[in-house]
């Protein structure tokens, strides 16, 4: 597992990525500020970045939006001192996969990342609640009668599998469920993905819940 660290505080940006490395990951790079965080994920294409939103003169939220655009297949965990309920929203929204304080031990941000990277929505605790609960009001919210596009059709079969990815299962394990290869479900996502227009594994996950199929 390759990981990158954002974080503009030299020494506690140093340290996690030293905490990490001596816990058996690769960590393959380190950035200060949202700028160098999208020149150089796009240079080593890490699996997951851990991301602070605070960074100085520019915005952790800027620079997930920036790696979610070159790097649809990375994985974005936010690890911020702000538990701050409209930080974690937008950080969501802009693309983070999960979000954690940094009052979490080296433990659990060992864990954190490791289950970010098979694709689990990873949050401290109390958080998790609080991003469905803002997806699904977005999705009680009534849509506009004119002028939005339509939603293509997905067939039965690729609803089972988005049903199955909004609760944080990998490919292997709804292949498992489905009794289909995982390279199968993988395909069913990737139309899925073409079919909506979305770039990732989470941003299908946020689509899911709005649609109310995480249930």
């Amino acid at each position: 597992m390759t990981v990158m660290v954002v974080d503009d505080h030299p020494i506690w940006r140093e340290g996690v990525a030293r905490d990490l490395g001596e816990r058996g990951l690769d960590v393959v790079a380190t950035a200060p500020d949202a700028e160098a965080a999208v020149r150089i994920a796009r240079a080593v294409r890490p699996q997951v970045v851990l991301m602070d939103l605070n960074l100085g003169a520019t915005s952790g939220v800027d620079a997930i939006r920036g790696i979610v655009e070159v790097l649809p297949d990375t994985r974005i965990l936010v690890l911020s001192a702000s538990g701050e309920h409209a930080d974690v929203l937008e950080a969501v929204k802009a693309g983070a996969t999960g979000y954690l304080v940094k009052s979490a031990s080296a433990e659990e941000l060992l864990d954190a990342v490791h289950r970010t990277a098979d694709g689990f929505p990873v949050f401290t605790p109390g958080l998790a609640g609080l991003v469905l609960g803002e997806y699904r009001r977005l999705a009680d919210d009534p849509r506009p009668a004119s002028g939005a596009p339509a939603v293509p059709a997905l067939t039965d079969r690729e609803t089972d599998v988005l049903r199955l990815v909004a609760k944080g299962l990998t490919a292997r394990v709804i292949g498992e469920r489905l009794g289909v290869s995982h390279r199968t479900v993988e395909s069913h996502v990737q139309n899925t993905l073409r079919k909506l227009q979305l770039h990732n594994r989470a941003q299908l996950v946020r689509y899911a819940i709005e649609q109310g199929l995480d249930d």
